[in-house]
């Protein structure tokens, strides 16, 4: 199958010339756009929305309905995988994400299984066939997972933490059964995004969002060397065409030249960590993703567009930069912002 007919992004990633700096948003079908509200009210709950594969495809393009972004990303959750897993995912209103049975006993650590992503895991998979269709090949579509220590982080916890107390007392205390859960959810981010990619994902981003959390020393243990077992185990191409991976650690600006030694394509790079300064330390080795603070979205259309150039202008030129957030879109931000950041970026060199 030959690329989309804009393949700026797929571009920037393997390095190759664009004819533009491309964009895309992380979280950018949310809840910052008043018709996801609205097909998030139809559905009764975030859980189904994910579930049902026409509704997952529809708040897929509403972003790029009404901006021009150069990529679409799947619209699912990261605890999808260990929900299939049998971990009992449910939202509590105001709270977040929380497990029914969250991985505290031994018996239960040693039990876990990966799931197979064909069958349990179905619906998303169906999701990615129908938003590929639905894009006719317009812009790419990205696949995505969290990373196997994140995933554990909310398996452990039994949900969202600000102090990790749980995990990190079994990273310190026993880290047997933490390498347990990571090898076990290694299998299953592995098989999950390659089920992706058959489906027809043309690129997938490991979302690592609480590696940041973890000491130096850890964060290798615990996070990279998953990772980097991950990225040995992708379909590196599908119908014809190379299929890039994209690392994002949040909080993981100070690792940078051991995060592109483990064979990626692209960093994610959050807000803290100059683009200029880690595009001097990575080299050629990878394409760099990022990273203005999302913040910045809240201030005048004219400081965003601003505040875009700074990036862009941090980078650099030539190609290898696709243009992103820090991190996800907050869901009070104007949309009008979003226009105004989007067309700042694909006008500043074009």
């Amino acid at each position: 199958m030959a690329r989309p007919q804009n393949d700026n992004f797929l571009r920037a990633l393997l390095r190759e010339p664009v004819d533009y700096t491309p964009v895309w948003l992380m979280r950018q079908a949310g809840r910052y756009l008043p018709e996801y509200c609205e097909t998030r009210r139809r559905a009764g709950s975030f859980l189904n929305l994910c579930k049902d594969p026409g509704l997952a495809c529809e708040v897929t393009l509403q972003p790029l309905a009404r901006f021009g972004l150069d990529a679409a990303i799947l619209f699912s959750d990261i605890l999808t995988v260990p929900d299939a897993m049998g971990l009992g995912l449910y939202f509590a209103d105001g709270e977040g994400p929380k497990f029914e049975r969250p991985l505290r006993e031994e018996w239960a650590i040693r039990d876990l299984e990966a799931p197979d992503p064909n069958v349990h895991l179905r619906y998303v998979m169906d999701a990615v066939a129908e938003i590929r269709r639905a894009l006719d090949n317009s812009v790419p579509l990205i696949g995505f997972s969290g990373s196997p220590f994140t995933l554990a982080c909310y398996m452990v916890e039994g949900g969202g933490s600000d102090d990790f107390r749980t995990v990190k007392t079994m990273l310190f205390e026993r880290p047997d059964l933490l390498h347990r859960i990571l090898e076990v959810t290694t299998v299953a981010v592995t098989d999950y995004l390659n089920a992706q990619i058959e489906s027809g994902a043309q690129a997938v981003q490991i979302f690592d969002t609480w590696g940041g959390a973890l000491p130096a020393h850890a964060y290798r243990e615990f996070s990279l060397q998953y990772m980097e077992r991950i990225v040995a185990g992708l379909k590196k191409s599908h119908d014809g065409e190379r299929v890039p991976s994209i690392v994002f650690t949040k909080g993981g600006g100070q690792w940078l030249e051991a995060i592109a030694a483990i064979g990626c394509d692209a960093i994610g790079l959050d807000w803290t960590t100059d683009i200029g300064e880690a595009r001097r330390r990575v080299g050629d080795k990878v394409a760099l993703q990022g990273n203005l603070d999302p913040m910045a979205l809240f201030a005048s259309g004219e400081t965003v567009q601003k505040e875009a150039r700074r990036v862009l202008d941090a980078y650099g030129a030539g190609s290898g930069h696709v243009f992103n957030l820090g991190h996800g879109i907050s869901q009070f931000t104007p949309p009008e912002r979003v226009s105004a950041l989007v067309d700042a970026v694909h006008q500043y060199r074009r």
